[in-house]
């Protein structure tokens, strides 16, 4: 009886009932479902990009055995010497006109009458082909064919004739000489010319003296030995001035 006396009361029926309002700040949230991030599958590791194929590389050829060599034998003035020539002297070379190079070819000639030439110092040479190049002065590139034995002995200490074989290459004035030369040989070079040919014979005095020498690879020169040899002037390079 009491509950049906409140709720037919007229202040129940006139209120009716009121619905929670949501404030324009505050909006439902939509709720997601979480969804689980699948674990990354282990993948294989990806090979090394290919390394870039490398042309290979053509030998040229070298020059570096005679600076080496000078550099050995002469010390460091002698292999810078060759040096500046491959800077220089190369230019100079490839700038010559053919009729300069026919010209020093024809220049060249082959005796026809071998005369034995006797030096007051004691060389005796005889002239097998005289040279139509350049004449080599002090700090002048040289590069010989040099054979050489002692007198009366016919085995050589020194022979760069011949294929295959590699020419000998000085620096004028420097010391010590390589191998095989000696100051008599060095003496004659200096009045011939590219291209020319000699046979020359040098007192002990000019060779390597009472002591002979060793020159390696059981090749011995005896001592006071006069030395017999061929003399050919390849090429001669002149020192920039």
């Amino acid at each position: 009886m009491a509950m049906a006396s409140i709720l037919g009361s007229p202040a129940f029926l006139a209120r009716p009932p009121t619905k929670p309002q949501l404030s324009c700040s505050q909006t439902p949230r939509s709720q997601q479902p979480i969804r689980s991030q699948p674990e990354p599958s282990a993948q294989p590791p990806s090979p090394p990009p290919p390394k870039p194929q490398q042309k290979p590389k053509v030998a040229a050829e070298s020059t570096d055995w005679i600076a080496s060599g000078l550099t050995r034998r002469f010390g460091l003035g002698a292999g810078l010497a060759w040096v500046g020539f491959l800077a220089v002297g190369v230019v100079s070379e490839q700038i010559k006109t053919r009729l300069e190079v026919s010209r020093e070819q024809a220049n060249t000639k082959v005796v026809e009458k071998e005369e034995e030439v006797v030096l007051p110092n004691g060389i005796r040479y005889t002239e097998l082909r005289v040279g139509g190049g350049a004449s080599p002065r002090p700090g002048d590139l040289v590069v010989i064919d040099l054979q050489g034995r002692a007198e009366g002995s016919s085995d050589a200490f020194v022979d760069t004739f011949g294929e295959g074989k590699r020419p000998l290459a000085l620096v004028m004035g420097s010391r010590p000489y390589t191998k095989g030369m000696c100051e008599g040989v060095e003496y004659v070079l200096r009045s011939m010319k590219a291209g020319g040919k000699r046979r020359v014979t040098v007192p002990p005095a000019l060779g390597f003296g009472d002591d002979g020498a060793d020159l390696g690879a059981g090749v011995r020169i005896p001592a006071s030995a006069t030395l017999e040899f061929i003399v050919q002037v390849d090429k001669v390079s002149i020192a920039p001035s």
